[in-house]
């Protein structure tokens, strides 16, 4: 199988269907992300309960996260979605390329949230101390380092479905970056 494709609200389960309505509903569309997770019967409303979980960190601290994570793992669709909720949520369009680069010299906080989630994404959660020092001497807590993974796990998932598939990215295309790796 050479081609991936995204679902039409035909094409898939009339539980899936539903989530369609709904998203559409509270969207304006149904992104492809979601609508390829409804090639499978459960994927879409698993995902979306996990992506849509109470959490400790607010919505704009996910963004970054999310920002963060699919830069790592160079997931343009990921990055494309998140540079238009990043903006959503408050952030400019420079704020988010220096986000995506790991760090945010505009907020002392924001830039520990963001360094910490490159160096869990990039070492597979092996960060140094001084790292894990960082972002907790920056407020954060460790229940709130519990989140910080669950939304990069979260994000993994997607990063690496669109990584393996290649559908079509619906949102405007974020600019590429270099990304230099740290060694934590």
């Amino acid at each position: 199988m050479s081609k991936f494709t995204v679902p039409t609200r035909g094409e898939v389960s009339e539980n899936n269907q539903a989530i369609f309505d709904n998203l559409k509903k509270g969207l304006g569309f149904v992104p492809n992300l979601y609508a390829y997770y409804a090639k499978n019967e459960t994927a879409l409303g698993d995902y979306l309960a996990l992506q849509n979980r109470k959490s400790t960190l607010k919505a704009k601290e996910r963004e970054v996260i999310n920002l963060v994570t699919s830069q790592v793992n160079g997931c343009r669709y990921c990055q494309s979605a998140h540079t238009v909720l990043g903006k959503m949520n408050g952030f400019t369009d420079e704020q988010v390329i220096e986000i995506r680069k790991g760090a945010a010299s505009f907020d002392t906080k924001i830039d520990a949230l963001a360094k910490f989630t490159k160096a869990v994404v990039e070492s597979k959660g092996k960060v140094s101390q001084g790292v894990k020092n960082n972002f907790f001497n920056a407020g954060y807590t460790e229940a709130n380092l519990i989140d910080v993974v669950i939304v990069v796990g979260d994000k993994v998932i997607s990063n690496y479905i669109h990584n393996l598939t290649g559908f079509e990215i619906d949102f405007p295309i974020a600019p590429e970056l270099e990304l230099e790796l740290i060694h934590p």
